[in-house]
């Protein structure tokens, strides 16, 4: 065999290696991303400072959960219930669930929905009071080109009220203190009651978050709860210590190669999407307001997760001094 002949092979060969090396690494990311990820629940506790925070809430949690995505094929259905029963255990004083509950039902979504209302049930059943917002897929909207179907959104909010889920939209509520069950003001300690501030979804253009804040006193401590984290960017300065979101996934699919800048697939369908991912956001938003997107539990297109693994995050409110 002559020399050309040699180089020959050892280039095919080399060709043939690298092929089936990244054939090898494409498979045990497959088998990583749909067997085992999704199924590992990433329990995030995090600390909250509210300013005029009422004593009563002092050190209490607050479970955050978001994208169910019910109605995707092989949908996280397992997962749901496993976090669900999480939060039952850990007895927050508060769940927020910050929307798409459903994926894409077809013309007749109950099933989908009555599913919806059987996963958060167990909240209700514990006697956690549960608050929710809509997102984009609960009007049937993947992206902001198609048509929102408002029907679907009433039927989303109807079945999970119907189980005792209070679904807002751009609307703030006093919150009972733990132990209570109606908000007041604190006459002993002349404080207000903790503020849930909930806007509805951008892509619908539902999202109206200044006409949510002229609901509460101007110095009332309050939560704020949304779908997409850019509504946030409209919040006036001051007005949301801590913001609450979703719709992300995380990514969804994160690849790490050799160690280099994530590369991040975000499954969600315009760029602006692409600019806010997950957990504490900085340097965004007007000053004196926080945010933190949770990575959701269903997917988006594929039931794939990589580097995102599903997510029940678990805030502990203090005062802000």
């Amino acid at each position: 065999m002559n020399k050309f002949s040699l180089t020959t092979l050892s280039k095919s060969n080399k060709v043939k290696y690298t092929i089936l090396g990244l054939l090898t690494i494409t498979m045990a990311y497959l088998v990583w991303g749909v067997i085992i990820e999704p199924y590992w629940i990433d329990k995030e506790k995090q600390i909250a400072q509210i300013p005029g925070l009422p004593q009563k809430w002092q050190g209490k949690q607050v479970g955050l959960i978001s994208d169910l995505q019910v109605g995707l094929w092989l949908d996280n259905t397992r997962t749901i219930r496993r976090i669900v029963q999480q939060l039952v255990k850990e007895r927050p004083a508060l769940v927020l669930i910050t929307g798409d509950f459903i994926y894409e039902p077809g013309k007749n979504p109950e099933v989908e929905l009555d599913k919806v209302a059987q996963l958060v049930h167990p909240l209700i059943e514990a006697n956690i009071p549960t608050y929710a917002v809509l997102g984009n897929h609960d009007y049937a909207l993947h992206s902001q080109h198609h048509p929102k179907n408002k029907k679907l959104s009433t039927q989303v909010r109807e079945a999970l009220e119907s189980v005792g889920v209070n679904v807002l939209k751009n609307e703030a509520v006093p919150l009972a203190a733990p132990g209570n069950n109606h908000p007041s003001l604190d006459t002993t300690q002349n404080e207000y009651p903790l503020y849930l501030v909930g806007i509805g979804s951008h892509k619908a253009k539902e999202d109206k978050p200044k006409k949510a804040l002229t609901e509460l006193p101007e110095a009332a401590p309050r939560l704020v709860m949304m779908h997409n984290p850019n509504s946030f960017d409209a919040l006036p300065a001051n007005t949301a210590p801590l913001a609450v979101a979703g719709h992300t996934h995380g990514g969804q699919i994160r690849l790490l190669p050799f160690g280099l800048t994530p590369i991040w697939f975000v499954l969600t369908y315009d760029e602006e999407d692409l600019v806010h991912v997950a957990g504490w956001i900085e340097d965004f938003g007007k000053p004196g307001n926080r945010l933190y997107v949770n990575r959701g539990i269903g997917f988006s297109k594929v039931p794939i997760r990589i580097n995102a693994r599903p997510e029940l995050t678990l805030f502990t409110l203090q005062a802000a001094n």
